[in-house]
């Protein structure tokens, strides 16, 4: 089958390479039904996280399950399922507690930028709808996968709450993921950092109340006027750098949350301004297991629409293409037809 390899930085192409096969007892194999380009997938590709072998690419995945291991009991072939990025038992002391990202089995799903996949610990990673859904939910349900279970962590982490006043920091898929949580989740206000005027427009869709183009200084100034002088009960970071994590610590009001969930890039922290800061921080790699169940039944009852975040439609031999047009912010986020 043809498959998206990472050579080294900026060497990316659609190469034949061997139909996955059950290792385990506990894997899966499905046919996806759609792919897709990850912000994160643009680290290694820029060079700003090591290349040091061949990499198979794509961590976002839905499909129907073609095969499975002696040992899989909760799903079956000719089911359609949804995974996470985070392959996890679902059973561990810290999947129990809702960690499933810090799984003690935790492994990080690769090769998903391709027709098949292999699925370890299918039944913790794996959730199945009651029947396969209409071409026209592939898309949504694809999103659920990965980029809207990590933006509706940083709500959650955030603790964005009923009338609460949120700030987004970052535009990018997540971001946008994070304005549709918030909104899920009730919150009054909120305020998208975005200088992108496309960005912008799919921000109020999935429910922006402001806009606010300005960085740094002149960010956190605008943001302080919105707000009264106060500051954001709950504000999201979703870009990893450190220039996003500064915006989003100046932006959190005393007693507020941060809710981190862009990987780190270069970020350092100052003791004294965290400790007279007072502000609450949660993040890291999302749980998205914890949610696939809600999510997905918020796609199938057509309360959301995430899919919307796809901006760009290539065909997987045309992957390559795609990775230059996120890497250089013409598209959102781009979705690969198998």
């Amino acid at each position: 089958m043809l498959a998206t390899i990472l050579h080294k930085p900026g060497d990316i192409s659609c190469e034949e390479v061997a139909d996955p096969e059950i290792l385990l007892p506990t894997d899966a194999i499905i046919k996806l039904s759609a792919s897709c380009i990850c912000g994160s997938d643009l680290w290694p590709f820029r060079g700003l996280q090591p290349v040091d072998r061949p990499m198979h690419m794509g961590h976002e995945y839905c499909g129907v399950v073609v095969e499975v291991g002696a040992e899989v009991r909760t799903v079956r072939p000719g089911q359609f399922v949804v995974g996470s990025f985070c392959i996890s038992d679902n059973t561990c002391p810290h999947c129990r507690f809702g960690f499933q990202s810090s799984c003690m089995q935790r492994e990080f799903m690769s090769g998903a930028q391709a027709p098949y996949a292999r699925v370890p610990l299918a039944d913790g990673t794996l959730v199945a709808t009651a029947e396969v859904p209409s071409p026209d939910l592939v898309p949504h349900l694809l999103a659920v996968s990965d980029v809207l279970g990590t933006g509706w962590y940083a709500a959650d982490a955030a603790e964005v709450r009923q009338g609460s006043t949120v700030v987004v920091v970052g535009d990018g898929a997540v971001g946008l993921m994070g304005v549709l949580a918030a909104k899920e989740m009730g919150a009054e206000r909120i305020i998208a950092m975005s200088r992108h005027e496309s960005r912008q427009r799919l921000a109020r869709e999935f429910g922006a109340t402001d806009i606010v183009a300005e960085r740094g200084e002149e960010g956190v100034a605008r943001i302080r006027d919105l707000t009264g002088g106060v500051g954001a009960d709950s504000v999201l970071e979703c870009v990893g750098t450190a220039q996003s994590f500064d915006q989003a610590l100046a932006c959190a009001r005393p007693g507020g949350t941060i809710g981190y969930v862009g990987v780190p890039h270069g970020v350092t922290f100052d003791g004294q301004r965290l400790f007279f800061g007072q502000k609450r921080m949660l993040g890291g790699p999302a749980p998205v297991r914890r949610f696939l169940p809600d999510l997905i039944d918020r796609v199938l009852n057509g309360k959301i629409r995430p899919g919307k975040v796809f901006d760009l439609e290539l065909p997987l031999a045309h992957v390559a293409d795609g990775y230059r047009a996120m890497d250089e912010r013409r598209a959102v986020k781009v979705m690969l037809t198998l």
